[in-house]
């Protein structure tokens, strides 16, 4: 018994050292450096040709999770915005550049575990475009002051109210394709007999070239266009031609990439219709275009260019053109746009002999909109005396009559009271479909609203020209019937006549 006892002790006191030594080798385990964290990709450089392209980048790391974003998502596109552990491939794709300029982009993948990977990314631009539109200003001609001898200042001061022969000389199709007939003299003896004295001929020029290729304008549409002048002349009422919409191809793309193309294409119009319009006196405006789409300051530089190559190819022909009054719209004749971004007008070797153009159909909701959106509803009615005690979710919440005047003011600070004058080129409001108390209060408020655009406008030394689309019945602004050669909307022609008063 006594020898097994002493056995035993000793096969413990044997196992002692063992088990300090694995003690300490245990100890020692926990001494280890945690793994690092690392992130990469296998490559930090891509180059893009002009057309759209993609490329594959590998991210490889041990991180958890990592995200990846593009300082210019305009134009690059990501097959995946995060990933995890491991290898992982995503692409980028670049759609095509059509500015001639290279662009350039950076892509950066960040984890907050590890430091983040930059990839830089550029694209050639295209090819610069090569224009081979002749000139047309074939025959200028010695500066002729004859007629020409008001300034734009002096001119305002003699248009009193005007009128927008709307959808018809740049109706697509052709004069009557929107369905108005002809102009003829009679309708515009008609206009000015009932208090205008200045008419607004939106025209289209581009569906009128005989060859797309030199820009070349057919020459009876030229002519046909002289003719609706001259019956204006004849009426000693002043006139405005301009390439109105026209298709869009000027007013839907001022950009970069169209610059050239588009410079190209005004100038030959404008030396055309110059040459062609030449003979008239000051009674006779020039307007560059009608609501180019610019929405930043990038844009306005490349409508400035559009504006510049109007004035140059007008003065260039020289005659009554090297003193005509011109007009250069602003940013989508937007008020609070062109206030913001028009910071700077165009530059003519004449002095004085520029206006700048904006319409006015501010409250959308009231002046133009037809049925209701889920941003917002139709307002039926207008002016702080005009709203109604029993269809309250149809009164205005915006764009009154304090909001108008401080649309104004803004157009007297920043142009008239500087010597540029205005030109309300477009403004109006529709009539509704509704009845009985609803019609009469939505129809005098109509007739406030035309009365108070009118008013402030001639307060603030803005030149107003009523839109009139020749159209009749409601969700329509028309003031005369053109099939008889009446008066259509009497109620609107006298508020518009005694905002003159």
């Amino acid at each position: 018994m006594k020898n097994t006892v002493n056995n035993r002790l000793f096969r413990i006191l044997l196992c002692i050292p063992f088990l300090g030594l694995c003690a300490c080798s245990s100890d020692s385990g926990t001494d280890k450096k945690p793994e690092a964290i690392t992130l990469s990709a296998d490559t930090n450089k891509i180059d893009f040709q002009t057309k759209g392209n993609a490329a594959a980048v590998k991210v490889t790391t041990n991180a958890t999770a990592w995200t990846v974003t593009t300082s210019d998502a305009s134009w690059i596109q990501l097959s995946l915005l995060t990933g995890g552990t491991g290898t992982t491939t995503f692409n980028i794709t670049a759609s095509e550049n059509t500015a001639t300029a290279t662009r350039t982009a950076i892509i950066t993948i960040s984890s907050n575990q590890a430091v983040s990977v930059q990839i830089s990314v550029s694209q050639l631009g295209a090819a610069p475009v090569v224009i081979t539109i002749p000139s047309y200003n074939t025959s200028p001609l010695p500066a002729d002051a004859t007629g020409m001898t008001s300034n734009a200042v002096e001119l305002a001061a003699k248009i009193k109210l005007g009128w927008n022969i709307g959808n018809t000389l740049e109706a697509t199709g052709g004069e009557t394709a929107w369905g108005n007939p002809k102009v003829t003299k009679a309708l515009i003896d008609l206009v000015k007999a009932n208090g205008f004295n200045a008419i607004r001929i939106p025209c289209s020029w581009n569906q009128n070239m005989t060859n797309s290729t030199t820009a070349e304008i057919s020459t009876a549409w030229l002519n046909r266009v002289k003719e609706v002048v001259q019956y204006c002349i004849d009426n000693d009422m002043y006139v405005i031609v301009n390439i109105h919409w026209d298709g869009g191809w000027l007013e839907n793309n001022v950009t970069e990439a169209k610059k050239v193309e588009n410079n190209a294409k005004q100038k030959a119009f404008w030396e055309q219709i110059a040459t062609q319009l030449r003979g008239f006196d000051e009674h006779l405006l020039f307007a560059s275009a009608n609501e180019p789409n610019v929405d930043n300051a990038t844009q306005m530089a490349v409508l400035t260019s559009y504006h510049q190559t109007f004035i140059d190819a007008v003065r260039s022909t020289g005659g009554k053109n090297a003193n005509r009054v011109l007009i250069v719209q602003g940013p989508s004749t937007d008020i609070e746009k062109t206030n913001k971004l028009m910071l700077t007008l165009p530059t003519d070797k004449v002095t004085s002999r520029m206006m700048v153009e904006v319409h006015y159909y501010t409250p959308y909701q009231f002046c133009l909109m037809d049925k209701d959106a889920d941003w917002g509803k139709m307002f039926y009615y207008w002016g702080a005396n005009y709203h109604s005690a029993t269809d309250l979710t149809r009164n205005p919440t915006w764009g009154e009559e304090a909001d108008l005047d401080k649309f104004f003011l803004s157009m007297k600070t920043q142009f008239v009271s500087k010597g540029i004058p205005v030109i309300l080129g477009e403004f109006g409001a529709i009539r509704r479909d509704l009845t009985g108390d609803a019609l009469t209060l939505h129809l005098n408020s109509r007739a406030y609203y035309l009365k108070y655009v009118v008013k402030q406008a001639k307060a603030n030394g803005l030149i107003p020209f009523y839109w009139d689309a020749g159209n009749m019945g409601v969700n329509t602004m028309s003031l005369f019937n053109r099939t008889n050669n009446t008066v259509y909307d009497q109620q609107a022609l006298t508020a518009l006549q005694d905002g003159l008063k």
